[in-house]
């Protein structure tokens, strides 16, 4: 059976030392009474073809030039470009209601391509109906923050999405180049690579039918928009930074704001003791750029951040993501221990696919 950007199948186990998983998602992919709330299975009426159908999740709610709107990835709610202005946006999705879009919550209406699929994000905006929970509470997370956060190294954070509902981990990278693969229909069509930069990559937070969940900060009680998720494997999660996803939607002078309480006065600093210091990580990242290009160059390197040595959470080093068919099999791919004056710390990936 072949697993798509959104076509889930019957069972998804994922388990990861570094994450929790909570209700496992099955409240996620129900067909809500509506106001309905966000961190739910959701997707286009036409993600569909011959004999698959899709769905991702349905991440938070902003506010777009005075519109109230649903936040997503554009592979969820665009079909990677391919969706047309007005399309229904359907809760839960296709995936979730045997391919029929008859019976389900039509929560919104596609804003249009407003962010191609290779600027550097993959989100998109559906304008939302009168029947979505206009709080902005998200399920298992309540009504969050809506002052956006940096990300730092081992910030604890925590997401809640379609496939595996509420899970929490935290921070591997920072600055991340990745590679992800996409494939442009419904599980057919052919597939295609697309190179992102300044990255955050988690542990194993996610699975298939996750994309368009917001991630939020864990670690003062109040849950700040940290990043939106687009990919992932068996072992890494891949979210966009908040913050280049609010500046894709306010160039040319839009404006753009998240749903929530203000919580004023929050500064995104690493965890005391658990993380390298502010300047140990300008260090690293100077050292990544020097040498990213070169790494790229080896077999199965699908990525390349910044972070914290595994066994010493003080010492920054660089973080190289290297492809293996089985996650569990170090690939030959000759990384260095060593660049420059750093650590290298090595994470074995299968496949990072859009989820």
């Amino acid at each position: 059976m072949k697993l798509s950007a959104f076509w889930i199948p019957a069972t998804v186990s994922l388990i990861a030392a570094s994450s929790s998983f909570a209700d496992g998602g099955a409240q996620h992919q129900v067909k809500q009474a509506p106001p309905v709330k966000m961190g739910t299975s959701g997707g286009s009426v036409a993600d569909h073809s011959n004999s698959f159908c899709c769905a991702g999740t349905l991440g938070a709610l902003v506010v777009r030039d005075g519109v109230l709107c649903i936040l997503s990835n554009n592979h969820v709610l665009a079909r990677s470009g391919s969706a047309s202005s007005g399309e229904d946006t359907l809760q839960p999705g296709l995936v979730d209601t045997n391919c029929s879009g008859t019976n389900s919550n039509i929560v919104g209406d596609f804003a249009g391509n407003l962010v191609p699929l290779g600027t550097n994000v993959d989100a998109a905006l559906s304008i939302a109906r009168a029947n979505v929970d206009s709080s902005g509470a998200i399920l298992d997370i309540g009504v969050p923050c809506s002052n956006p956060q940096t990300a730092t190294v081992g910030m604890p954070v925590r997401k809640s999405g379609r496939t595996t509902g509420f899970t929490t981990g935290s921070v591997t990278s920072v600055n991340t180049s990745v590679q992800i693969q996409y494939q442009k229909g419904c599980n057919q069509g052919k597939k295609f690579n697309v190179t992102y930069t300044n990255q955050i990559v988690t542990g194993a937070m996610s699975a298939g039918g996750d994309s368009g969940s917001v991630l939020y900060s864990n670690n003062d009680g109040t849950p700040n928009p940290v990043g939106l998720l687009y990919a992932g494997s068996s072992s890494t999660t891949i979210y966009n930074p908040i913050q280049d996803v609010v500046n894709a939607f306010t160039a040319g002078g839009h404006t753009f704001t998240f749903v929530g309480n203000s919580c004023s006065g929050l500064v995104a600093e690493p965890p005391a003791g658990l993380a390298p210091s502010p300047e140990e990580m300008a260090d690293a990242l100077q050292v990544k750029v020097e040498n990213e290009a070169e790494l790229f160059r080896r077999p199965g390197v699908v990525g390349v951040g910044i972070g914290a040595a595994e066994n010493s959470p003080l010492q920054a080093v660089i973080v190289v993501y290297v492809e293996s068919p089985n996650a569990n099999v170090p690939p030959n791919a000759n990384i260095p221990e060593q660049v420059g004056n750093l650590r290298v710390r090595t994470i074995v990936t299968d496949r990072i696919v859009a989820q």
